[in-house]
């Protein structure tokens, strides 16, 4: 499985992709120097803005029909990452500081915002083809990459993970919520227009900022993906719409191998090599998104939350933990406050070692709820 085994080609080249690395990251230090020069320097703190007031809780999302998509034993996007995260809210209290929302079902209109009709016909002509064959005997699945399997509530999972992705951007806007986490999967960001791919058939995040433009009217959206993968589904929905800016840190080179090279205007990607550590990351969304976050002026944040560059992830090679995630949170929350009346929705992408899934999702919350 291509997803899977992916990592062992990149550690064969991580040295020379490191150093590279290390003079990029020298150059745009030496660039961002000389670029304020003779200005006055703004603090990080600037930031924050003058809006504090507290807006309200955040809100946690999630559904059980999202345990019901199961791709088989020994598969990572599995079930079990929602036990991980529910019994660790449960564990230390976290969980009883957040608001749970209510879930429904995305709607044919709300995907097709998205999505082309035609993807998500296939999508449910599968579906149908499976549930209609299953009582003689036929496949329990259909596979759509050798990673990506539609199972019988395959399709169920994702329009109720989509449809969390509305209620929260609905209870956030409404003014009910400041902001919101959904736990839902199957996660989203590689799913493109026409593609499902890499564990995702929706686009969760791109679902939820068009909705956020087209029912709601805001002007401006930015999307925020910290996930070891490119949100390369988010990218093919979102590139070229100038009411959204999308900003992303991804292993590069690296699963789905994206070509990066001549982004749209609202994409800033910042690829890094295997092995790249934490504070690395944190120096370069300092340098690079926060200045372009700050410029755009987002009125809210969609947060594509994947967990797998944690350093204890097999799924990546990025040397990140809990606190490099709640650091990003943070500098997340700072722009949302400064901008967006501190108005965000973190959707759940990867992250599979069930325990740093948990713990980092844990600090993620924190930082959200100001706990």
């Amino acid at each position: 499985m291509r997803l899977f085994i992916d990592h062992h080609r990149v550690k064969l080249t991580w040295q020379t992709d490191w150093l590279c690395s290390q003079a990029r990251l020298a150059s745009i230090r030496k660039q961002h120097t000389a670029g304020r020069a003779g200005s006055t320097p703004r603090e990080v703190d600037d930031l924050r803005g003058d809006d504090d007031r507290d807006m309200g809780k955040t809100g946690y999302f999630t559904h059980r029909d999202c345990w019901k998509h199961d791709m088989g034993g020994g598969h990572p996007e599995c079930p079990q990452r929602l036990d991980a995260i529910e019994d660790r809210l449960l564990l230390t209290g976290v969980g009883d500081a957040m608001e749970r929302g209510e879930v429904p079902l995305a709607t044919l209109a709300q995907i097709t915002r998205a999505h082309s009709v035609a993807h998500l016909e296939y999508l449910e002509s599968l579906s149908q083809r499976l549930v209609a064959d299953g009582p003689a005997g036929g496949p329990a699945h259909a596979m759509l990459d050798p990673d990506t399997y539609l199972m019988r509530d395959t399709l169920l999972a994702a329009r109720r993970a989509a449809g969390a992705a509305i209620a929260a951007t609905d209870a956030v806007i409404g003014g009910q919520l400041e902001n919101a986490f959904c736990a839902v999967r199957p996660p989203g960001h590689h799913a493109g227009r026409e593609q499902a791919m890499g564990f995702c058939f929706l686009n969760n995040v791109a679902i939820a900022a068009r909705h956020a433009l087209e029912v709601h009217g805001l002007d401006r959206v930015a999307v925020v993906d910290f996930d070891v993968h490119h949100g390369n589904g988010t990218e093919n929905i979102l590139a070229g719409d100038p009411r959204v800016l999308m900003v992303g840190i991804f292993q590069h080179p690296f699963f789905p191998y994206s070509d990066i090279d001549h982004p749209a205007d609202n994409m800033l990607n910042l690829p890094v090599p295997a092995y790249t550590k934490g504070m690395d990351v944190r120096e370069l969304i300092e340098m690079m998104w926060m200045p372009r976050l700050d410029a755009f002026r987002p009125q809210m944040i969609f947060v594509s939350a994947g967990f797998d560059a944690h350093r204890d992830d097999d799924l990546g090679q990025l040397n990140m933990n809990e606190n490099d995630f709640a650091w990003i949170t943070a500098r997340i929350r700072d722009v949302a406050k400064h901008h967006a009346h501190g108005r965000i929705v973190s959707m759940l992408e990867g992250g599979y070692n069930l325990d740093a899934l948990a713990r980092s999702v844990e600090l993620h919350l924190r930082e959200l709820a100001d706990l």
